[in-house]
């Protein structure tokens, strides 16, 4: 059974990854709507699995004895003025994500539950590869400075990243 502050915590953060999954949404159409096709592709995927994370919330708060809440969500922003300021407010995402997780952790620990710390694991190690993935693109981006070339092939290899991914998230 949750106690009301971690279930209120809980439904905090379903509504954060339900704003990522709307944030990376964004993220596409800005892409895809200036001939970025990998790198749309990518953040629908992004998308994708932010609101799988949501879910996993939602299930685990019902399963819980709780009551999870689906809340209105703050609009993402829609324009950038280049794919590195997409990038870079991407990553400050993913590390405000990873923040209100270790926060949610901390929750768990101050009340004593560690059946929900337990399940929290797995975010707090989905994080550390986001920010990870974040940092890297955000690395190559920087590599390629302002070669048209090398976004060409950066919008390439990253479609191929997304493609490698679901392979391995979805083998069949």
């Amino acid at each position: 059974m949750l106690s009301k502050n971690i279930e209120a915590a809980l439904n905090k953060q379903i509504r954060i990854e339900a704003e990522s999954s709307q944030t990376y949404l964004s993220m596409a159409c800005w892409s895809e709507v200036h001939g970025l096709e990998g790198i749309a592709q990518f953040m629908y995927t992004q998308s994708d699995e932010e609101r799988a994370h949501m879910l996993k919330l939602v299930k685990y708060v019902n399963e819980r004895g709780g009551h999870a809440q689906i809340t209105d969500l703050k609009a993402p922003k829609t324009s950038y003025t280049t794919f590195k300021e997409m990038f870079e407010a991407l990553y400050n995402h993913e590390i405000f994500v990873s923040e209100s997780i270790n926060e949610l952790v901390h929750i768990t620990f101050e009340e004593k539950d560690y059946a929900t710390h337990n399940f929290l694991q797995w975010y707090v190690s989905e994080q550390i590869e986001e920010e990870a993935t974040a940092k890297s693109i955000l690395d190559k981006i920087n590599l390629i400075g302002d070669d048209k070339g090398g976004l060409y092939l950066f919008d390439r290899d990253i479609q191929q990243l997304t493609v490698t991914s679901s392979i391995a998230i979805n083998p069949k």
